[in-house]
């Protein structure tokens, strides 16, 4: 039976961003659904005070529906589409980013819905917090707080992350693109940060949502490595595939590799679908 191909997003991104993957895939013959988790898409706050002229005062204070989002809300609405979806037939989800966190976390509580997780250059807890590993040596080039000058408000005051993805300060657009988008050009960088919306979750889960051997680990896996990639640089991509795999050594990762940056399998999506597209005779 086809499969459905269930896509979830990274940190401040949502489902548009997915539109051209779907095209290739869709192409290609396959059927997918683009997830916004709880507070984004058509759910996410655009205060006017983000919009031009921007009001830095009102944009640092304004409140934002994402607030008390949790990983646990998070999950529960992606398993809920894992429940539809898996009506129709086998089930490939698909995470980026930050979205691997509610992928394992799902697949924590409800392997029965996945018929294979893929990771793309996403976070797959095993031995630590997420927010732990980038005390690690694999992290030792990522800085936290390069992006210092363009937050936007106290997150403790807001109960939210804001950041002011439509900063002119050409040093913070600087590090966006070393970051995200190296290996795009400035057109190109433009156009998907404008796709970013300012707010997201501040809950990235605790000892209780690393990967579980009894449940995660009993499903297919596999984890396309982005080798160009500056925000989750490739040691620290192939120590989660390491940990993983010694979870649960008889059923390691069926790990790929594409070029390029954290975003541009998203921009020349091509590639990216032809891999996720081998997929469906594994699963």
């Amino acid at each position: 039976m086809q499969p459905t191909y269930v896509l979830v997003h990274g940190a401040f991104a949502n489902s548009f961003s997915f539109a051209p993957l779907q095209g290739e895939l869709g192409l290609l013959g396959h059927r997918s659904v683009a997830v916004d988790l709880p507070g984004h898409g058509f759910q996410a706050t655009f205060t006017p005070a983000y919009q031009a002229p921007q009001d830095p005062g009102g944009l640092a204070t304004a409140p934002g529906a994402i607030k008390g989002v949790t990983l646990a809300d998070n999950a529960a609405h992606l398993i809920g589409i894992l429940e539809r979806a898996k009506r129709n037939g086998p089930v490939i989800l698909v995470s980026h980013s930050r979205g691997g966190i509610t992928a394992t976390a799902a697949a924590n509580a409800r392997p029965d819905l996945i018929d294979r997780i893929v990771y793309v250059s996403a976070w797959c807890p095993v031995r630590l917090d997420v927010g732990d590993y980038y005390a690690e040596p694999e992290m030792a080039g990522v800085d936290p707080a390069a992006f210092a000058s363009a937050l936007a408000g106290n997150p403790a005051d807001l109960g939210l992350l804001r950041v002011n993805f439509r900063t002119a300060n050409p040093d913070a657009l600087a590090a966006f693109k070393a970051a995200f988008f190296a290996d795009g050009t400035d057109e190109q960088f433009l156009a998907f940060l404008n796709t970013f919306q300012p707010d997201e979750n501040l809950d990235a889960g605790g000892p209780a949502d690393r990967a579980q051997a009894a449940t995660w680990g009993r499903i297919p896996r596999t984890y396309i490595r982005l080798a160009d990639d500056a925000s989750l640089p490739l040691a620290l991509q192939d120590r989660l595939i390491r940990e993983g795999d010694e979870l649960t050594p008889d059923n390691p990762y069926d790990v790929r590799t594409l070029e390029g940056s954290h975003l541009k399998w998203l921009v020349d999506p091509a590639p990216a679908a032809r891999a996720l597209g081998e997929l469906a005779t594994l699963s």
